[in-house]
């Protein structure tokens, strides 16, 4: 059964992202509609983000340019660059310091304090401990769940987007295939209730995250693992730098767990120092940067220092500052560390690389437009070319608001004139009969997993990326065989959608000859 819903925008995500595009809309009255595969809407790649978020102030523009394109090794699109030092400060201040009044972290005088992380050439990051990314998600939520303040705004929680619905590919008559290509809604799966609604809007928002859920182990939300990255090569979006994965360094090493606890950047920002299995330094063997070098260098020279000691991980040690004062500067990484029976100010954390940002996407430009007419992507899911082959520490939730606001800004310029699209003119869903088989589901996602993170991770070979590719055609034609006729389930969804992104990174991967940034392949230099 498929029951229609129509709205103005339709916002797939509720990171920063997403709630930044909803908010700057309903502030004008628009129509929005949130949609999250969650049942809880903070649960996201926002939530858990630590570290911090840039705060650029005045005569920094150049600077901030130039370590982006430092850090990506000069791959970053320069434009994108330029307009994120440009416009993000103001954004930042109205959004997250005037309207939800997100709490960073302040000295005893009342201003925002400020540290540095890897390869930025000041100190421009305002935190909230060492939570960032969950104080700016609950500011957020807080300020749109307000009915009387935003009437035109709702969420629906645990619901799964299906696919972007285009008149070309759901049209109800031959001729809609003749139409201009546009995106024009989505199905969405209602998990409670076991149906498909169609819904249509004027403009769709892609904000769906990235795809680090993909990798055995990772430190993303695990509801990351490429939805709108497939939906939207589905419908003919283009694709770009999807090669580019991001390893971040430093994530908690335990036998128990995939999704990794992330342990910031800050910390070797504020003097951390790695250390191998026999207790020396190494970073400054690897570059002149030390700890502070780009993430790539840092991940490829703990995992060369794991394999010459034959170890399951490095070491973290900043035990040689104050106790009080890391207690109270990094109280989530503090209680992490308690529970797992380690005193960070007494003992170094166990660390090893995790898949952690994900550098390419879903191309847009420089207002979040895809190639495809009324869709848009913005934040992880997006690829405007700002990262290049590496991300900056702190660009990606400062990429999210900013972009968030500047789509929403190009959506309001049009929205008037713009007609909704008639939803009796889009087929209704079909539903699909057969049972599934969730156990078989869950160890196609594990071998998905397990060979994205041994095939197609921080060290890359051809021979490597053959195997993947060939085990990821074998996986795609098993789910090609029942999902048409199959009852719907959000794993089920996850694993079609997982596979598609998997043969996007390594058919990307074996085009690309260069190793560069985040991108290591064997053989290449």
């Amino acid at each position: 059964m498929t029951q229609d819903l129509q709205t103005d925008v339709l916002i797939l995500g509720s990171g920063i992202a997403g709630l930044t595009t909803a908010l700057k809309l309903a502030e004008s009255g628009v129509d929005v509609t949130i949609v999250t595969r969650e049942t809880r809407p903070e649960v996201t790649n926002t939530l858990w983000a630590q570290g911090g978020i840039i705060l650029s102030g005045e005569g920094d523009e150049a600077l901030l340019i130039d370590d982006i394109l430092k850090a990506s090794g000069g791959t970053s699109n320069r434009l994108a660059a330029e307009l994120l030092a440009r416009r993000s400060g103001a954004i930042l201040k109205e959004v997250l310091l005037g309207k939800v009044k997100t709490p960073f972290t302040q000295g005893e005088d009342g201003e925002l304090l400020f540290t540095r992380e890897a390869a930025h050439s000041r100190d421009r990051i305002i935190y909230n401990g060492d939570m960032t990314g969950k104080a700016i998600q609950i500011a957020l939520l807080r300020h749109l769940d307000d009915a009387v303040r935003y009437p035109t705004v709702r969420f629906l929680t645990a619901h799964t987007a299906i696919d972007l619905i285009t008149p070309t590919h759901h049209g109800v008559e031959m001729s809609q295939r003749y139409e201009e290509h546009q995106v024009v809604g989505a199905y969405l799966w209602d998990q409670r209730e076991g149906r498909v609604r169609k819904a249509t809007a004027k403009f769709t928002i892609l904000a769906t995250g990235g795809i680090g859920a993909l990798y055995l182990h990772h430190s993303n939300a695990e509801g990351a693992r490429g939805d709108g990255h497939a939906m939207a090569r589905r419908a003919g979006a283009f694709m770009g730098d999807m090669e580019f994965v991001q390893f971040h360094p430093t994530t908690f090493y335990n036998r128990s767990s995939h999704r990794r606890f992330l342990v910031s950047e800050a910390l070797r920002g504020e003097g951390g120092r790695l250390v191998n299995a026999a207790g020396e330094a190494f970073m400054s063997r690897y570059h002149p940067d030390a700890e502070l070098a780009p993430r790539d260098v840092v991940s490829r020279a703990i995992v060369d220092e794991m394999i010459r000691a034959k170890a399951d991980c490095v070491y973290l040690d900043i035990t040689h500052k104050d106790a009080d004062w890391l207690r109270q500067r990094f109280p989530t990484i503090y209680a992490h560390c308690l529970e797992s029976g380690l005193d960070l100010t007494q003992s170094p954390i166990p660390v090893v690389p995790a898949a952690h940002y994900t550098c390419g996407g879903v191309r847009s430009d420089l207002q979040g437009r895809t190639n495809l007419k009324r869709l848009y992507a913005v934040g992880e899911v997006a690829c405007t070319g700002l990262h290049g082959a590496n991300r900056l520490a702190s660009t990606s939730l400062l990429e999210g608001v900013t972009w968030g606001y500047l789509a929403a800004e190009d959506v309001l310029s049009q929205i008037v004139d713009t007609p909704a699209y008639d939803p009796r003119r889009v087929r209704d869903w079909e539903l699909g009969t057969e049972e599934i088989d969730l156990t078989l589901v869950s160890q196609d996602q594990m071998t998905l997993k397990q060979s994205m993170w041994n095939y197609v991770g921080i060290i890359r070979s051809k021979n490597r990326l053959n195997r993947a590719r060939a085990m990821f055609r074998e996986l795609q034609d098993e789910v090609s065989k029942f999902y048409k006729h199959a009852v719907l389930h959000d794993e089920l969804i996850g694993l079609r959608n997982g596979i598609e992104v998997a043969h996007m990174v390594v058919d990307a991967s074996l085009r690309n000859p260069e190793s560069i940034g985040c991108f290591y392949l064997q053989g290449s230099e």
